[in-house]
């Protein structure tokens, strides 16, 4: 069976982002994929220490829910994460741990589906939606998309589920995320992956 992971990074379990999220666990199950929602925003999480011993160790020298999360990230087969707008970008907490999760693990993240999802009261949506894409964008996963911009609109979770051009677009993403995990599965199968180049890393260093 295939599995999804929904990280939901506002400090709220049961706000605007927890909905938005549940509107697409609901989908997945019908599509038959598994799901795990984990709770982000409420734990305490640091920034990076850039101290490089993740690539010695294998893992991130700060022991904590990064770590706890990474072999659930490597079986799975997609990821959404679910963001409050704050201050125009997504929440602290979340960046932290993201940055962390990625820059840590050393398995193969290409041709995981990501998805991103973001809630907000009227603005900062799409900068949001821009910076939570980018951990895919720079690690070979493919970015479902669906018929709208990734968000819900409200300042409460009953505000949210009034949104219902926004719940929509969950849905139809849930629904795209869903076919595309397999579809990358069925070609997997049939021909692999496609290959992977690593060897050039350009860094312009004495005067090269």
């Amino acid at each position: 069976m295939f599995k999804v992971l929904l990280l939901n990074g506002s400090p709220h379990a049961h706000g605007c982002t927890a909905t938005a999220l549940e509107e697409m666990i609901g989908v997945f199950r019908e599509e038959g994929i598994e799901t795990e929602l984990v709770h982000v925003g409420n734990e305490n999480v640091r920034g990076c220490l850039a101290c490089g011993s993740c690539g010695k160790r294998g893992k991130c020298v700060i022991d904590d829910l990064v770590n706890a999360f990474a072999p659930k990230f490597e079986a799975a087969d997609g990821l959404v994460i679910g963001s409050p707008v704050y201050y125009g970008s997504p929440n602290g907490t979340l960046l932290a741990f993201l940055d962390r999760l990625f820059y840590s693990t050393r398995f193969s993240k290409h041709m995981k589906v990501g998805a991103a999802v973001v809630s907000c009261r009227r603005g900062g949506n799409t900068a949001s939606f821009d910076v939570l894409n980018k951990y895919f964008t720079l690690s070979g996963m493919p970015v479902a998309s669906s018929t709208y911009w990734n968000q819900v609109h409200g300042f409460t979770a009953e505000d949210v589920k009034k949104d219902l051009e926004g719940l929509q677009t969950m849905r139809n993403l849930a629904r795209n995320m869903s076919f595309l995990i397999r579809a990358i599965a069925a070609e997997k199968q049939r021909a692999g992956l496609p290959l992977v180049e690593r060897a050039a890393f350009t860094s312009f260093q004495d005067g090269k």
